[in-house]
């Protein structure tokens, strides 16, 4: 099962649910917000199905027409924007075939890169059994709720920066509980959005690169990832596709295990404030930019898998105007 939410035609906020094989999402009855759910579920002790199930399914809701006229929202949010924490990992996946044999050959070099080293450490200690730690994989703060692109809405291509290229990824969507528990509410697809030639011209240029505007959903899947999943990447110029690949995701296509990702993260106390909402994702298999592809204000980005149902679709228009040199005053 998924859950959206979407503004209905009166402005209201409203949760619906897409069940498997079903036509249309229906309406969660009195449901508004998925983060409210998530919290009544664990009140109740139930499971967030449970609370769907027992508020029961309303009106179907014409899907088509929601995403046309872009009323549809992030799938999970918090009402007070700076209270929803974005954040990403890399060197997390192992691609394709193709590129795993090409990893595992630059593995053996006797001179690795910082990059390499940090990949080498999640293959060798990214899994751990039992309820041991495994070793911390790459991690970097994004930003916070304001920085959310909604579906279907366009990212911004700020003057600054050099690129602004997609990341297809698969982003574990959480709320923290009254006593500080961490609730992982389901999984969504997402573009983390970032400037890769910046990040190229030196790795401590990361934390720059991530351009801040991020976009994730429609969906939530409720429930655990599979260990396999595919799905698609596209780049799309005046209607037809500039570039396209097959991105693959879940633990059998990672270094790292999800709960080895989420207890690294969460391992800060600062980070399980009762009611926060987090966002993390959990890092991309293909890029564009690694096939020469330079994206341009107009274009847009397609994220599909049929896991998740609708496809994540974002575009990208340039500002008009240079942002300023930001002058501090002195008090």
């Amino acid at each position: 099962m998924r859950l959206i939410q979407f503004v209905d035609e009166a402005g209201c906020r409203r949760v619906a649910c897409v069940e498997r094989d079903a036509e249309s999402p229906r309406l969660v009855r009195g449901a508004t917000s998925t983060r409210d759910l998530a919290l009544e579920s664990v009140r109740e002790s139930q499971t967030l199905l449970d609370t769907v199930m027992r508020r029961g399914l309303g009106d179907a809701v014409d899907y088509d027409t929601v995403i046309k006229e872009k009323r549809i929202l992030p799938p999970l949010d918090h009402p007070d924007s700076h209270r929803c924490i974005i954040a990403v990992t890399g060197l997390t996946h192992t691609g394709s075939a193709e590129s795993r044999d090409a990893m595992h050959a630059k593995l053996q070099a006797a001179d690795l890169s910082d990059s390499m080293k940090m990949f080498k450490l999640g293959v060798e200690g990214g899994k751990p059994s039992g309820n041991d730690t495994g070793v911390q994989p790459e991690w970097a703060y994004k930003g916070d709720g304001s920085w959310v692109v909604p579906p279907e809405q366009a990212f911004d291509y700020p003057t600054y920066a050099e690129d602004a290229g997609d990341e297809a990824e698969i982003v574990g969507l959480y709320v923290i509980g009254d006593s500080g528990e961490v609730l992982r509410v389901g999984f969504a697809l997402g573009n983390e959005y970032s400037d890769h030639v910046m990040e190229r011209r030196n790795y401590l240029y990361l934390a720059h690169s991530k351009l801040r505007q991020c976009s994730y959903g429609p969906e939530l899947l409720l429930g655990e990832l599979p260990a396999n999943l595919f799905g698609t990447s596209k780049v799309q110029r005046n209607g037809q596709a500039l570039w396209s690949s097959e991105f693959c995701s879940g633990e059998a296509n990672m270094v790292h295990s999800i709960a080895n990702l989420e207890h690294h993260h969460f391992k800060y106390e600062g980070f399980r404030q009762p009611g926060d909402v987090h966002v993390y994702f959990f890092g991309a298999s293909v890029l564009s930019f690694s096939d020469g592809i330079k994206v341009e204000a107009g274009d847009s980005f397609e994220i599909h898998c049929p896991l998740f149902g609708r496809p994540l679709c974002n575009g990208i228009v340039s500002k008009s105007i240079a942002e300023p040199v930001i002058r501090v005053r002195v008090l």
